[in-house]
């Protein structure tokens, strides 16, 4: 990965508007489960636009700074209560799939929401706005 992708706020809020299009399309949900830090400002987004109310974070983090690191376990996620088939799981992007591909062996039933998605992270999403090529992204709240 050697060139960055900007991401602007203007193009960032209509991706999650298109995302929300396709979750109206899917189904009915009434719970978020927001993937903490870059899930956050999607899932707020996302909540208004659905008028879900019913909103948790969990915290994951696969980068420290530019470094991946791996993960192979999950704690703290009983304050979420049940998670089924009426719930989105949110990230901002869908880089590797590694954390929807953990947390779907956690929560099988639910519906895995990426605003973005890279190749290798298309399996593990339900719903995306738009394939991005393998190269870092650079979000509007990292600028």
């Amino acid at each position: 990965m050697t060139d960055k992708i900007y991401i602007s706020w203007e193009e960032f809020h209509q991706d999650v508007k298109s995302v929300c299009e396709k979750i109206k399309n899917s189904g009915t949900y009434n719970k978020i489960v927001a993937i903490s830090r870059g899930g956050l400002l999607p899932a707020g987004i996302i909540a208004y636009e659905l008028d879900i109310r019913n909103c948790h974070a969990i915290n994951i983090a696969t980068y420290i700074g530019d470094e991946h690191r791996e993960l192979d376990h999950l704690d703290n996620l009983d304050d979420v209560g049940e998670i089924n088939s009426q719930t989105l799981i949110v990230d901002d992007l869908a880089d590797s799939g590694q954390t929807f591909r953990l947390l779907r062996q956690e929560f099988p039933k639910a519906r895995f929401v990426s605003i973005y998605s890279k190749p290798a992270g298309l399996k593990e999403v339900d719903i995306y706005a738009r394939e991005l090529p393998d190269q870092w992204v650079v979000f509007p709240w990292d600028i």
